[in-house]
């Protein structure tokens, strides 16, 4: 997306993100407890990124890794920016950051009916590797679990 800048996020973001992911249908919630614990997370265990338009926060991410393995835990778009590229630039730094705290493969889920999304994971790489049945809830749905292995930095 032209324009588009993505950074860490800080705690200063907090209400921003939490209106982004608010606005976004079919997203696990998370308590303002639980994303002031992920703002101010080690950076070595857990990231969060900010996408922004003109200065408008449009998206955010959040990123973890435990030993080689880093999971996007979260991502949200807003509605008028998707489609646009936002996404992808936030996957792309969540892969960076990965790489740069020594994960060799990342991982995520899914929900089955977000086409989208799961075709914006296969063109970055990520391959379907498994289901978790009823993962998800309001409405109740299956989680698509995808991954892929971190190369150099070339993906």
């Amino acid at each position: 997306m032209e324009g588009v800048s993505v950074r860490r996020a800080e705690v200063r973001d907090l209400a921003k993100v939490v209106a982004v992911e608010r606005a976004s249908d079919g997203l696990t919630h998370w308590n303002e407890g639980v994303w002031s614990t992920v703002l101010g997370a080690d950076a070595t265990v857990r990231a969060a990124f900010v996408a922004e338009v003109e200065d408008e926060v449009v998206g955010f991410a959040v990123v973890a890794r435990v030993a080689e393995v880093a999971e996007i835990e979260s991502i949200a778009v807003a509605k008028k920016a998707r489609r646009r590229g936002v996404a992808k630039a936030l996957c792309v730094d969540c892969m960076a950051w990965a790489r740069d705290v020594g994960a060799t493969q990342m991982e995520l889920e899914v929900r089955e009916s977000n086409v989208g999304a799961r075709s914006l994971y296969r063109s970055m790489g990520f391959v379907e590797q498994g289901r978790r049945r009823g993962y998800y809830q309001a409405p109740v749905e299956d989680a698509v679990l995808m991954g892929v292995v971190l190369g150099d930095g070339g993906d």
